[in-house]
């Protein structure tokens, strides 16, 4: 694994890496969302992730990464920046979305990724991050709360 760990560079996406963000956000999908809600349209990262990608990369108001192994795109981070309102007087960026293939899993590249993107957040003025995982995803959850997360709220939903 200490092979991989210093192969995999984590650097801020660029518009070749398109169809490798669209790959991983496809797994993610597949992996995480399509498992636990079964009102996600597990293709949307095929039919629309093209041009939310592309739009993202030149967007000053979100960060697009990639964890680059020898030009393979092997894992990615998407966050947004919101703006403070009335309601909420505080600038917040929010983590997106995540993934890292399982092959390089424990590797610490996660971690790198939450890094970056904690920096990013605080240089672009925010005031607080937050993340959003599915519950049944403890994992996720306990990856989170180690990179400096904590539970704030929880969303109870019901199917009609």
């Amino acid at each position: 694994m200490s092979d991989q760990r210093q192969a995999v560079v984590v650097r801020r996406a660029e518009h070749a890496d398109v169809s490798g963000l669209v790959t991983c956000s496809s797994a993610l999908f597949a992996e995480d969302a399509g498992t636990r809600d079964p009102s996600i349209n597990v293709n949307w990262p095929r039919e629309h992730g093209p041009q939310r990608f592309a739009a993202g990369i030149d967007d000053p108001s979100r960060l697009l990464l990639v964890a680059d192994c020898d030009g393979e795109v092997v894992g990615h981070l998407v966050g947004a920046l919101g703006d403070a309102s009335a309601m909420k007087p505080v600038k917040v960026a929010t983590l997106v979305s995540m993934y890292v293939q399982p092959a390089f899993r424990r590797g610490q590249i996660g971690g790198r990724l939450v890094a970056e993107f904690l920096g990013w957040a605080k240089e672009a003025g925010a005031e607080a991050t937050e993340v959003t995982a599915y519950s049944s995803n403890a994992e996720a959850i306990r990856f989170y709360e180690r990179n400096g997360f904590a539970p704030q709220s929880v969303t109870l939903q019901t199917s009609l």
